[in-house]
């Protein structure tokens, strides 16, 4: 067993360690990997939101794979805005349920105030089908979501330059990220059963094809052949492919199999029942094999009162997916939580990913992908090479629309396992987070149930009684509604408001232990691990050097710029106040062994945190203990 464990801990630095780029053909066989996570998150948005349209007046809009493409487009440009200029994380950008939720509200409502009033207030245009009037009504409430995601990009650049993303990150200890995580996996399930039900025997076949691959047959190497002048042909332990690979081998694999079965004159009702929808939304026979997205082609988007406030909500709910994504993927890295800088600036690229993909006309803004963030932590990829490719084959793919439809001819079904295998690790990377807190504390199992159990009640009970919500003005109600028929934000809300207002130790919290074991690891490794993340996150080289320090310590740029007390401050150490509790006030319910063995270490070893927790008396803070924003 002992040897057992040991391998399959040796899986990622014998495949590829942090210190050495990622060699070129393992790149782009990793960049593929994320791209047909992302299409097929990206085919997943856009199915769910057909679903919403009428199927008479879906025949009078513009062509879907050239929303694909565009959507597709913009994905690339903001992944390279997001690994050049923002967090520098290998975060892939794609269209997320946070925009999908407020548009279906959206254009659900709409859809019923046009049949209310009958006729459009836009400008008359010469019609000369039966339907024009309500196609034209259509493609306003298209154009209607565009304009939310328009405002929704304003709002991410906002809370990007406000210093809003990381004041919150910094903010949120386990007990925030635990219930936040976990729910935002669980709430995918909806979804995931909708697009399996189209066919359970191919979803379950990548599921546990993925679960073999990943799990059971993760220290498996194949053989690689090798040859060179000096020692001739030789072979060798190659990397850990099965495990690398355990979702690319099985998605292309099933994929190729349909497309192959295609032909074949075959009851696709039984077997192949997808098909029927992705051939009513992609029309690739009359896609164009090269087209140039610009702003407008697709019209420009309208900013309403009603577009106004979902946009709001948008932005809001995108940004609270983008932060758990930016944490999700550092312990994939087993790196540090980004600093703040690198939170802002990684809210900032994905707002202008999505200001793009607005004027573009496309109805989804971009935001990190947690799909892609969970199959990086599934298979272990550390690659930021491997994004920057995927990066560049986006927007090559944005380019050519029938291309773009060719890979949206993916069964719905492949689309449904890959929910269940992805949004799987999202679910188990939140509940690992309890390993740092007194989860028997009275406290912090309040505040886990209560959160997990509102977050998933309330975005139900509104997706059931979706008219209980009236406030007079239908841009607030749109605002509130989209908001609270978002899961992961409700969670996100309660969980950071409960974990900051109710009085606890930072044992309770997992502060304390969080950061013992950052300390357990050794000094050298600890200042070793301390000077990669700065370097990782930090500016890049060009703007390091062209940049004045003067524009730096100025608004907006000092939430973008790291400062120098920033790179001397120890890595996860949250400003949190360390409330003392006499016997009687404990809110332990079983009191662990060792407890008080652990906060009597701190008090020895005040050096650990830095002077940012030592200054704390009787849980009233010092003036000079607030650290600065700017």
């Amino acid at each position: 067993m002992k040897g057992a464990d040991t391998a399959s801990q040796s899986i990622l630095p014998c495949a590829h360690p942090q210190t050495k780029l990622t060699p070129w053909p393992l790149s782009c066989l990793l960049a593929l990997q994320h791209l047909l996570v992302q299409v097929s998150f990206l085919c997943i948005f856009h199915v769910l939101f057909v679903t919403t349209l009428q199927h008479e007046k879906l025949s009078g809009t513009q062509c879907w794979n050239e929303l694909l493409a565009c959507n597709l487009f913009a994905c690339g440009i903001s992944t390279a805005l997001q690994c050049g200029l923002g967090t520098r994380l290998p975060l892939i950008q794609a269209p997320s349920f946070e925009f999908l939720i407020p548009a279906m509200v959206l254009t659900q409502h709409m859809a019923t105030i046009h049949q209310l009033k009958g006729n459009s207030t836009e400008a008359p245009e010469v019609c000369a089908g039966p339907h024009c009037e309500s196609t034209r009504n259509w493609d306003w409430s298209l154009r209607e979501v565009s304009g939310a995601v328009l405002v929704s990009a304003l709002v991410q650049v906002a809370l990007g330059v406000l210093g809003a993303c990381g004041w919150i990150v910094h903010r949120c200890g386990p007990m925030v990220l635990a219930p936040s995580l976990s729910v935002i996996g669980l709430s995918a399930y909806r979804p995931a059963a909708l697009l399996c039900s189209e066919n359970w025997g191919v979803a379950l076949l990548l599921v546990l094809l993925s679960v073999l691959l990943s799990q059971h047959l993760a220290s498996c190497r194949l053989p690689l052949c090798q040859w060179s002048r000096a020692g001739g042909l030789s072979i060798r332990s190659c990397s850990p492919a099965l495990h690398m690979f355990s979702v690319l081998l099985p998605v292309s694999g099933i994929w190729l199999v349909c497309g192959i079965l295609r032909p074949i004159p075959t009851p696709w009702d039984v077997l192949y029942p997808s098909m029927r929808q992705l051939t009513l939304i992609n029309s690739t026979r009359q896609s164009p094999w090269l087209q140039v997205p610009y702003p407008g082609e697709q019209g420009w988007p309208v900013l309403s009162s009603h577009a106004v406030g979902i946009g709001v909500a948008m932005g809001i709910a995108a940004s609270v997916n983008s932060v758990g994504c930016y944490l999700l993927c550092s312990k994939a890295l087993n790196d540090s939580p980004p600093p703040l800088h690198a939170c802002n600036r990684g809210l900032c690229a994905e707002g202008l990913g999505s200001l793009l993909s607005a004027v573009l006309g496309s109805v989804s803004g971009t935001a990190s992908s947690m799909p892609n963030a969970c199959a990086s932590s599934l298979t272990q990829d550390t690659s930021v090479r491997s994004a920057w490719i995927s990066a560049l084959v986006c927007v090559m793919l944005g380019l050519s629309p029938r291309l773009t439809g060719l890979l949206a001819t993916i069964p719905l079904a492949v689309h449904g396992g890959m929910l269940c295998v992805t949004y799987s690790v999202a679910v188990g990377t939140g509940i690992s987070y309890f390993q740092y807190t007194n989860i028997d504390s009275g406290r912090n199992i309040f505040i886990v149930g209560f959160t997990v159990f509102m977050g998933l009640l309330v975005p139900k009970w509104f997706f059931s009684v979706p008219g209980s919500l009236a406030t007079g003005f239908v841009s607030v109600d749109f605002f509130l509604l989209s908001l609270l028929m978002v899961p992961a934000f409700i969670t996100g809300l309660l969980s950071f408001f409960l974990e900051n207002t109710v009085s606890g130790t930072l044992q309770e919290r997992g502060l304390l232990n969080y950061l013992s074991a950052d300390k357990s690891e050794g000094e050298n490794s600890l200042q070793q691990s301390r000077h990669g993340s700065a370097h990782r996150y930090d500016l890049p080289l060009v703007l390091r050097k062209h940049l004045p320090r003067s524009w730096c310590k100025g608004f907006p740029f000092c939430f973008l710029c790291p400062l120098e007390e920033d790179k001397e401050e120890i890595v996860n150490s949250y400003p949190l106040e360390e409330l003392h509790c006499t016997a009687g006030e404990a809110t332990d319910l079983l009191l662990k062994p060792g407890t008080a063995k652990l906060e009597s270490e701190s008090e020895q070893e005040p050096g650990i945190y830095k002077g940012n927790l030592e200054n704390y008396k009787c849980a009233i803070p010092m003036a000079n203990d607030i650290i600065p924003l700017c």
